[in-house]
């Protein structure tokens, strides 16, 4: 089962310790393990895992787990090195995009050399991901991967359906009105599934702040394209985004999450934020409601 932050549920008999970077991959390791794991996350909600240094007490939990699961692609990129040094002695160790083909990873095109991190704003491309799941933790617990392999077809499941809702849910915003504006450009799978033009004030990462020619750029961006709304994010600062929203003459379409899940039982329409679904249908139900 998963679990928040520092909080640990136990769920049967000596289960795999399985401890994950983010929100979103904890919901994913937690998905194929089901009851023979207990699974934690290290960064909880608002925490952005560009900027996140690992605390002694996060090293002393990947010392401990059975399987570390992390994004990769740099997501995590001042854990890095920690993250591969726990690869050595035997625990079973993987960047859960690993096992994704090349051709199939955006270029942020900043010069960076590494590929857009952001994968699971397509829930279709996230469910992909899954294989590398299975397979780490049938590693971990050789006597488990028959029912590792059968969570694993029920989690892709329902990431399709997810994903199939999320394109009928868009459906019903025309295609010119499909701009969506953020604090950093994390969006973009989301834009290649959907039909959406993305701009992000910073890259990629959030390490650089934006300058102020950035900001003036947007801000005609958004006037020349007549854009209704744009977004703040959960996981980055909203003040300058509040700025340009203010010199454009635009609305703040609400806060959409980014690089962390929401708390974990806070409900809205009957979805748990803190869960990866309910992150899905959060920020397309804002920006479909919002961009209309």
């Amino acid at each position: 089962m998963l679990t928040a932050g520092t909080g640990v549920f136990i769920v049967a008999a000596e289960p795999l310790r399985v401890v994950a970077t983010t929100g979103m991959v904890g919901d994913l390791a937690a998905r194929v393990a089901g009851d023979r794991a207990e699974v934690e996350y290290l960064m909880g909600p608002g925490v952005d895992p560009h900027l996140y240094k690992a605390t002694a007490s996060d090293v002393r939990k990947l010392q401990r787990a059975d399987v570390i699961f992390y994004n990769g692609l740099f997501l995590e990129g001042k854990m890095q090195s920690i993250l591969e040094r726990m690869g050595q002695g035997g625990r079973a160790v993987a960047a859960v995009t690993s096992g994704i083909e090349h051709d199939r990873l955006l270029d942020p095109g900043d010069g960076s050399g590494h590929p857009d991190p952001h994968l699971w704003f397509d829930p279709a491309l996230w469910a992909e991901c899954i294989p590398v799941v299975v397979e780490t933790l049938s590693t971990a617990a050789p006597e488990s991967a028959d029912y590792f392999a059968e969570q694993g077809k029920r989690a892709a499941a329902d990431l399709t359906a997810l994903h199939a809702w999320a394109q009928a849910t868009i459906a019903v915003l025309p295609p010119q009105k499909r701009v969506l504006v953020t604090s950093h450009d994390a969006y973009g799978y989301f834009g290649e599934a959907y039909g959406f033009k993305v701009v992000g004030l910073q890259g990629i990462s959030t390490v650089s702040e934006a300058a102020l020619a950035d900001m003036a750029r947007l801000v005609d961006f958004i006037k020349a394209n007549e854009v209704k709304a744009i977004f703040v994010e959960s996981s980055v600062p909203h003040a300058t985004i509040e700025r340009i929203a203010a010199d454009a003459g635009v609305e703040i379409g609400g806060e959409l999450f980014s690089d962390a899940m929401g708390a974990p039982g806070q409900m809205e329409n009957g979805y748990d934020l803190g869960t990866y679904d309910g992150m899905v249908r959060h920020n397309v139900t804002m920006i479909v409601e919002a961009l209309q």
